[in-house]
């Protein structure tokens, strides 16, 4: 049997020829400099929950049901009245240029072309403006929806000029992270500092020249990771005269604010792990949330996404079905997904659409554009096909009768 981390060779005249997403990662490690390789795939302290949220999939196992009609086998959905071809997105990843070819603008063509929602990172390496030029320069390409990731700063004001920036662009969505009132502690960064090479910048954020005389510096936010004492740290805090993320965020003052700030937008939060927060987003008006632990770079110790997932879909569902209920706001995911079967077991526990986060870079640093384009196809294929072998005909059909667990002890399998 061929080993899945090393690239198939079948392609015209021996190229190589990646048919899934690991061969793409593969291919991808040896192009992608080393330091920016590290900076993507590094985790927080010990890594453990980097590498659980990939582990954690494979103690669920799928419960296929036969002998029914899978002739036509339909990956559409629709998120907040908009359809698209498959239930997954690009989740937001900052300064996609380091990881290759155009970095945010092959993403934003990819997602126009084959109709996938994406998420801009505030701290892109393209400007929000050039990034929704895609779509309005697309002539054949679908109409996906494209939203704007944001931290809010110790000084909330500072954030509003780029809110207003990219409701102005027409972004549909401000899609808060919420799990980062401090960096989590990267140690990979802390000693390998990142700091963008000449040429490059945060376009949304620095100003697009630099004198030579300037020293290029780590960000705050990132100098305030590595403060070895209480002293360095609040020196940091001083210098950077709250812009840094903000750590007094409260659900009394946040949805307000962004309401008031961008009244047209929907508002999204990213980084709900337990059911009693994700009570609160429905409780203080947010239209959606994202069960995330930031791939595994903020709190190690937590558990990972799709072990969070079930008790959060639990605590929003609604109906009378136990197998099929509705979450009463939209309820996304990312995290450890590698395969469309990923897809499909998140679908199962109660994730309305699916965000996809490194795979997307892995694609952009194999073959640019086509190679995240490439990803896609990728995981829409091997969704289709794992919906196809479980007996599931459509997105609304995956539902927790197809998933079961690995019984303690490793023997047998049990309904989850």
């Amino acid at each position: 049997m061929a080993d899945e981390s090393e690239p198939s060779k079948n392609g015209p005249q021996g190229q190589i020829d990646p048919i899934t997403v690991a061969e793409i990662a593969s291919i991808a490690k040896t192009r992608i400099k080393k330091e920016f390789w590290d900076y993507y795939e590094c985790g927080a302290d010990t890594q453990t929950v980097l590498h659980e949220n990939e582990a954690a999939f494979k103690a669920l196992k799928i419960l296929p049901r036969v002998l029914r009609d899978v002739s036509k086998v339909d990956t559409s959905t629709t998120l907040f009245g908009r359809s698209y071809s498959v239930p997954f997105g690009f989740a937001p990843s900052a300064m996609q240029k380091l990881a290759g070819g155009e970095g945010e603008m092959d993403v934003a063509r990819a997602a126009v072309k084959l109709g996938v929602n994406l998420t801009l990172s505030s701290q892109s390496t393209t400007s929000l403006e050039d990034v929704m030029s895609c779509k309005k320069k697309s002539s054949g390409g679908a109409d996906p929806a494209f939203w704007m990731q944001l931290y809010l700063t110790k000084d909330p004001e500072k954030s509003v000029p780029l809110i207003k920036r990219a409701e102005a662009a027409r972004y549909e969505a401000l899609v808060l992270t919420v799990d980062t009132p401090v960096l989590g502690n990267r140690l990979n960064e802390r000693k390998v500092p990142l700091v963008l090479p000449e040429g490059l910048h945060l376009a949304n954020i620095e100003p697009s020249t630099h004198s030579p005389q300037t020293e290029r510096k780590p960000t705050f936010n990132r100098r305030l990771m590595d403060s070895r004492t209480h002293e360095a740290a609040e020196a940091i805090l001083k210098e950077a005269g709250g812009g840094t993320h903000s750590n007094s965020l409260t659900w009394e003052t946040t949805l307000p604010f962004l309401r008031k700030a961008a009244p047209r937008m929907k508002i999204i939060l990213k980084g709900i792990m337990t059911p009693e927060d994700a009570v609160l987003a429905v409780k203080y008006g947010a239209d959606a949330l994202v069960v995330s632990n930031h791939g595994g770079r903020q709190l190690d110790e937590t558990s990972s996404t799709i072990e969070a997932l079930p008790a959060i879909h639990a605590a929003l569902a609604t109906g009378s079905s136990e197998l099929g209920k509705k979450n009463r706001i939209p309820v996304l995911f990312d995290g450890g997904v590698r395969h469309g079967a990923d897809i499909f077991k998140a679908l199962a526990l109660g994730a309305d659409f699916v965000l996809i986060g490194r795979p997307v870079l892995w694609g952009l640093g194999y073959k640019g554009q086509e190679g995240v384009e490439t990803v896609i196809n990728v995981l829409e294929r091997e969704l289709s096909r794992t919906m196809a072998l479980a007996g599931v005909t459509n997105v609304e059909g995956i539902t927790r009768e197809y998933i079961g667990v690995k019984n303690v002890g490793g023997f047998g399998v049990s309904k989850l």
